[in-house]
């Protein structure tokens, strides 16, 4: 059985106080869902406080972006090199906020998977998991063309760096339209597309694609965290204001408990 897996991702909240005591909240009950994996993620500046207060508990930290270039005259960026030595153990890439609201909107959608792919091999050359996020916007979704867009980034990932690379690479489908919403997907709905995404990945390699944990992003709450995480093809889910809670979060976590049996 795969391990599920509970990523939490800040965004852009917290402070040096907030986050110690988020942190603490969290770590007192770290015994309740030791048998799942748990990742968090905060603004790069508390990186150090995180993976500090995280040592030693069982729980993994990892960052919200990074460069697509190794080094050079990129203001503001950081490299997965720098991660590396920094011992990142989780990225996210090409979350929807990051493609939406920093990528130029004018640029052909294939020139963004390209960059999103870029960024995957990179992080797989230095040894960081990739959490790579795929999603259709509420337009593409009205429109019936999900599958379409998955289809299109997993492609272009797996002609970058081969299937091979998916061994150590989580997916997590985010549905743009249910991200900050309060509107998430039925269990159903997740259910069918994470199938699509791991029949996709099965047609270049079948146990690659059995292994490859995927998750849900999209309005993950402790109330909807048990009936999704239920789905076959649900290893677990990216959640975001629900993890700015610790109580919330830690219910999250125990609902992948339950996926365990």
């Amino acid at each position: 059985m795969r391990k599920p897996l509970v990523a939490g991702n800040w965004k852009m909240n917290g402070s040096s106080t907030s986050n110690n005591v988020l942190l603490d909240g969290i770590i007192a009950k770290s015994d309740t869902f030791a048998s799942v994996d748990v990742a968090l993620f905060p603004p790069a500046v508390y990186l150090h406080q995180v993976q500090q207060a995280l040592a030693g508990t069982g729980l993994f930290w990892g960052t919200q972006n990074l460069s697509q270039f190794n080094q050079g005259a990129y203001t503001g960026e950081i490299s997965a090199l720098m991660l590396a030595d920094f011992d990142c153990d989780f990225v996210l890439i090409g979350h929807s906020e990051r493609r939406c609201l920093y990528a130029e909107l004018d640029l052909d959608q294939r020139v963004l998977d390209r960059i999103v792919a870029e960024k995957y091999e990179m992080s797989v050359k230095a040894g960081i998991t990739p959490i790579i996020c795929i999603g259709e916007s509420p337009e593409e979704h009205a429109v019936g063309r999900t599958e379409e867009v998955i289809a299109r980034l997993l492609d272009t990932v797996i002609a970058y760096q081969g299937v091979e690379g998916l061994a150590h690479t989580v997916l997590a489908y985010e549905p743009v339209w249910a991200i900050g919403t309060g509107r998430s997907a039925t269990p159903e709905w997740a259910q069918d597309v994470h199938s699509f995404m791991r029949q996709r990945v099965a047609k270049h390699d079948p146990t690659i694609a059995e292994s490859l944990r995927i998750l849900y992003g999209g309005s993950v709450n402790s109330n909807n965290a048990a009936p999704l995480f239920s789905q076959p093809d649900v290893d677990g889910g990216l959640v975001g204001g629900g993890s700015l809670n610790a109580d919330e979060f830690v219910k999250i976590c125990q609902a992948a408990v339950l996926k365990l049996g």
